[in-house]
C-alpha cells in the first residue's frame, strides 16, 4: 500500500511514527512524511537470508524450467522421461550479475558461490572496501551495463523508487547477454514490465524470475503468458522464522520512540 502525500494530508493527524513492517520503503513519501513530523521507520537485517534464499530459488526454478515441469505434471500431460525434454541451464560455473550489493546482494554472492562455484560481479552505488571485496571475492565494476554484459543471471538488490525506477528498461535488458536470465526480488519498479515482456517474447533473454511487480497485486498480462517465466506472490521474507523477527523489529522501534529515544531503524 502507497503512503503518499495525500494520504498523510490529514487534518489534525494524531500519529507521530510509522513503523512499517518491511525492509523497503520506496512506497512511503518520505519527504511528506518529514514535513507532517512523521518518524519512519523499517525492518532491515532480518530478512536478508530469507530473501537471498529466494532469489537463490527463482535462479534454479528458472534456470531449471521446475515452474514449467510442475505445470505440466498436475495437468496430466507428462508422458515419461525423455532426452530432451525441459532441458534447462545450469547454474554452477556460470556468472552471476548483482546489482544493488548491500547485506541481500551479498548474501546471495555468498551462495551462489559456495552452493554453485559461480562468478560474481557486480555494482553499487558505492564502493565496498578491500576488506569486504576480498571476503566475497567478487569483483566491483562501475556501470551496470558492464555488468549486465557479462551476467548469465542479473540478480537485482538495489532501493525501488526515485532513480532506481524503470532501472531494468529496453536499452538496459537489451544490453544483457542473449539468453540470460532476470531475477528480481528487489522492488516491482525497478523493471519496466513491458519491456521485459516484449525482450522475452523476442528470444532476447531465456528466462525470468519474479518476486515482485510495478502494480503489486496486478501482473502484466504478457508476464502471465508467458512459460519461461516463474512467478511468486512477494514472497521474499515469508518464513515463520522472519516474520517474527520482522515483527518484533517493529516493536523494538515503537518502544524506543515513545520511551524518548531514537528507534534503532529510524529512516527518516
Amino acid at each position: 500500500d502507497r503512503v503518499d502525500a495525500a494520504v498523510l494530508a490529514v487534518d489534525a493527524p494524531r500519529a507521530r511514527i510509522l513503523a512499517n513492517y518491511g525492509g523497503g520503503y520506496s512506497h512511503i513519501d518520505i519527504d511528506a512524511a518529514r514535513a507532517r513530523g512523521l518518524v519512519v521507520t523499517n525492518t532491515p537485517g532480518v530478512l536478508t537470508d530469507c530473501t537471498a534464499d529466494l532469489a537463490l530459488t527463482l535462479m534454479l526454478m528458472v534456470a531449471r524450467r521446475a515452474g514449467e515441469g510442475e505445470r505440466e505434471v498436475r495437468a496430466g500431460r507428462w508422458s515419461g522421461w525423455r532426452p530432451t525434454h525441459l532441458v534447462g541451464t545450469r547454474l554452477t560455473g556460470k556468472t552471476l550479475g548483482i546489482i544493488g550489493m548491500g547485506r541481500i546482494g551479498q548474501a546471495v554472492a555468498l551462495r551462489a558461490q559456495h552452493g554453485f562455484g559461480m562468478k560474481v560481479v557486480f555494482h553499487n552505488r558505492s564502493r565496498l572496501t578491500p576488506e569486504r571485496l576480498g571476503t566475497l571475492q567478487a569483483t566491483q565494476l562501475e556501470h551496470v551495463e558492464d555488468v549486465l554484459a557479462q551476467a548469465d543471471f542479473v540478480s537485482l538488490h538495489c532501493p525501488g523508487g526515485g532513480a532506481n525506477r524503470h532501472l531494468m528498461n529496453a536499452a538496459r535488458l537489451g544490453a544483457m547477454k542473449p539468453g540470460a536470465f532476470l531475477i528480481n526480488t528487489a522492488r516491482g519498479d525497478v523493471v519496466d514490465e513491458a519491456a521485459l515482456v516484449e525482450a522475452l517474447r523476442q528470444g532476447r533473454l531465456a528466462g525470468a524470475g519474479l518476486d515482485v511487480f510495478e502494480d503489486e497485486p496486478r501482473i502484466h498480462p504478457g508476464l502471465l503468458a508467458l512459460e519461461n517465466v516463474v512467478l511468486l506472490p512477494h514472497l521474499g521474507s515469508a518464513t515463520r522464522e522472519t516474520r517474527e523477527a520482522m515483527g518484533m523489529r517493529v516493536v523494538d522501534n515503537l518502544v524506543a520512540f515513545f520511551d524518548g529515544r531514537q528507534p534503532p531503524d529510524q529512516v527518516s
